[in-house]
């Protein structure tokens, strides 16, 4: 479903991606580690059509989507949970959800996408009315996957989605990324949180110094002696 090959990008002439290529096949949860600083973010960024890279492509269902404008990119069924939820905190619940339903190919059946959200969350449909930047930092990420299912995605991108949460929450946030996964969606998942995100993806690619160091199945690197090492503490 997605594509990346020799992906380059930099912040002026310091390179955050370097030669990045990798493959997030259709119904798979695909996960990105490596530590603070390794580029996660910034190709997470790229693919989104926030940053701009200097060579390489990046295709989408066959189709080229590099240097196109983000709004072009979330239009064309690439969802993202951004790292910090970035939500309006001044806006109710329910219009921050709205929000997610401003693009072209989620503005049928809005109703009915808000009600799965609430089904889904069912503390959200509890405080519809309450504004945002008063939920707790678990409501307001399942607030912010919320906001990106009203979007209508085929993929998701989660940035980081257990960052600053408490442990049950962590759990709560990627039980709903396998039950997301398990209706059909797409997950590009990049999370501190090593252990677990191997543990529930299909595949992974190991980022160090914005470079592919290793790659391999989640269950793979899991055992692996030097992701064990370095990222386990084991």
């Amino acid at each position: 479903m997605l594509s990346i090959r020799d992906l380059d990008l930099y912040y002026g002439d310091a390179q955050a991606l370097a030669q990045v290529s990798l493959e997030v096949p259709q119904g798979a949860i695909v996960a990105i580690i490596g530590a603070n600083g390794a580029g996660k973010s910034s190709l997470i960024r790229t693919i989104a059509g926030i940053e701009k890279p200097r060579s390489g492509r990046i295709s989408f269902k066959n189709l080229r989507i590099e240097g196109k404008e983000s709004h072009q990119i979330c239009n064309l069924g690439i969802g993202q949970v951004a790292e910090g939820r970035q939500v309006f905190p001044t806006l109710s619940v329910e219009e921050n959800l709205e929000m997610g339903a401003m693009l072209p190919r989620a503005r049928t059946g809005t109703k009915q996408k808000m009600q799965e959200v609430y089904a889904m969350f069912p503390i959200l449909a509890e405080r519809r009315a309450q504004a945002a930047g008063t939920l707790s930092g678990g409501e307001q990420q399942m607030l912010a996957i919320g906001r990106c299912l009203m979007g209508n995605p085929e993929l998701i991108m989660f940035d980081e989605p257990s960052l600053g949460l408490a442990p049950l929450i962590v759990q709560e946030v990627l039980h709903t990324i396998r039950a997301l996964n398990a209706k059909g969606l797409t997950v590009l998942l990049v999370e501190q949180n090593v252990a677990v995100s191997l543990k529930i993806s299909n595949h992974a690619y190991v980022l160090e110094n914005g470079s592919i160091v290793m790659s391999g199945s989640g269950k793979d690197l899991l055992h692996d002696d030097r992701v064990r090492q370095a990222y386990l503490g084991l």
